[in-house]
């Protein structure tokens, strides 16, 4: 019997930064899925740079020790998960698709999420990431809570 293909789930950095900091809740069920290796992160680099900016600043509030962890946390995450990487879009490339989103600063998000072809999106900024973007860029965009209502559907 072959084995399935995984799930391959992009994140945006609010469902990847949500997931590491957070004690419970659909971002870290997401991240345990990834880290069991059930699914597939897909991690473009421009995603890991404003977690790891959003994580060294969230750390920096923390008492010394709990801020250590924190990192020490995410570092187990991505040697755990072994991301797919996906690289930065083409400055020229941004600058061509800014029609896509509204939001300037998604536009290299979503080119990336393009370029590698995931099996969902998972962002919680659903007020850029629209049905309407969904429907230019052929990606399956949804919560992490619309995710694991899809997912429950394959489990009768």
């Amino acid at each position: 019997m072959t084995p399935q293909p995984r799930i391959r789930i992009f994140l945006d950095s609010n469902v990847l930064t949500a997931g590491i900091v957070s004690s419970w809740g659909l971002d870290k069920a997401t991240l345990s899925l990834c880290a069991a290796r059930v699914c597939r992160l897909v991690l473009a680099e421009i995603v890991r740079d404003e977690v790891e900016e959003n994580l060294l600043l969230h750390a920096e509030r923390l008492a010394s020790v709990d801020g250590e962890k924190l990192i020490e946390d995410y570092r187990r995450l991505i040697r755990l998960t072994n991301p797919e990487l996906v690289p930065y879009p083409s400055q020229e490339l941004v600058a061509s698709s800014r029609h896509l989103i509204r939001h300037a600063a998604d536009v290299p998000v979503l080119l990336s999420a393009m370029a590698s072809k995931p099996d969902w999106l998972l962002t919680h900024n659903t007020k850029h990431f629209t049905k309407a973007v969904a429907l230019r860029t052929s990606l399956r965009i949804a919560t992490p809570a619309e995710f694991f209502r899809q997912l429950a559907r394959l489990f009768p």
